[in-house]
């Protein structure tokens, strides 16, 4: 570790960082010559199957994004093979700002959301990453207790129709609030001292895939609709085109992509309500979690099927 900091500096404080789902993730605060300080964040795969492919892609990610407008951690190192770390890690740059998962505020934060995501879409990199991979199957989808079976078996009827095709676009793959950090001011502060919301950056670049917009589109569909209710899942597709996005044309093919990011939703319930909780969104059981998910289903189904 630190042959990769600069000449005189060392660690001077390490600290748990919540929140990661995959990967424990803690702050490094680097000691520096000048007798100042700065933060690097250590993201550490710990038994995950899949880690050198995970941080090879983030690595290749975080290479490519600086000039290009979309704000992301710097490359400082990675160790995908855990040669020199305890676990497969990598070392980055820390960025200013927080993860938003309150519900206040989050009409003046979808719009934002789908700006960034447009821009993200944008990219065009010599080297494309892989293709894109869906594990979600009609075998594996997971019914909720209580849902409404009848919706629920037409909404896996759409998945075991073949993919629709699709322009390609460099997705994030995790692109949803908990993955986007903003400057946002803090509570209390009265409305008409406030500053504008704004957009810090965005993190977790592992999943970053070769695909369909709309893959993305939905993935952040699903966490609004998780988050805050059913409508706001619906909303944010409208929020992506507004912001200049383009998805698939016919309702059909929109709904395939949006429905089987929701029905993958359905196997890690109880992993995402978890952090969410721990972030302050209390009221967010796993059983509220599986209510919204299954109103969300169906809501998809009507607006779309």
């Amino acid at each position: 570790m630190n042959r990769h900091l600069e000449a005189g500096e060392r660690i001077v404080g390490i600290e748990a960082l919540h929140g990661g789902i995959t990967a424990a993730m803690r702050r490094l605060t680097i000691g520096m010559r000048d007798g100042g300080t700065r933060d690097l964040v250590l993201r550490s795969f710990i038994d995950v199957e899949y880690a050198e492919d995970w941080l090879n892609r983030e690595a290749d990610a975080l290479a490519l994004l600086p000039g290009t407008g979309v704000a992301a951690p710097g490359l400082v190192a990675v160790d995908p093979t855990a040669s020199h770390c305890e676990y497969p890690s990598l070392l980055m740059t820390r960025l200013a700002g927080r993860t938003v998962l309150d519900h206040e505020g989050v009409e003046t934060r979808v719009p934002l959301l789908a700006r960034q995501l447009v821009a993200i879409h944008a990219l065009r990199p010599a080297k494309r990453p892989r293709g894109y991979v869906t594990l979600t199957t009609a075998e594996t989808v997971v019914f909720p207790r209580g849902a409404d079976a009848a919706a629920w078996s037409a909404a896996i009827d759409v998945i075991r129709k073949p993919a629709p095709s699709y322009d390609g676009r460099f997705l994030h793959r995790d692109f949803q609030p908990g993955n986007v950090l903003f400057d946002v001011p803090p509570p209390g502060l009265p409305p008409s001292g406030r500053p504008n919301v704004s957009i810090t950056g965005v993190v977790d670049w592992a999943g970053t895939s070769w695909g369909p917009a709309d893959l993305d589109v939905a993935h952040c569909s699903t966490t609004l609709a998780l988050l805050h209710g059913p409508a706001w899942g619906l909303r944010f597709a409208e929020a992506y085109e507004d912001a200049g996005g383009v998805l698939a044309a016919a309702a059909s093919e929109r709904l395939y992509w949006m429905v089987r990011d929701a029905l993958a939703a359905s196997e890690e319930v109880r992993s995402v309500a978890r952090p969410w909780r721990q972030a302050g969104r209390t009221e967010l059981t796993t059983r509220a979690v599986e209510e919204r998910l299954d109103a969300y289903v169906t809501a998809l189904l009507d607006a779309l099927g």
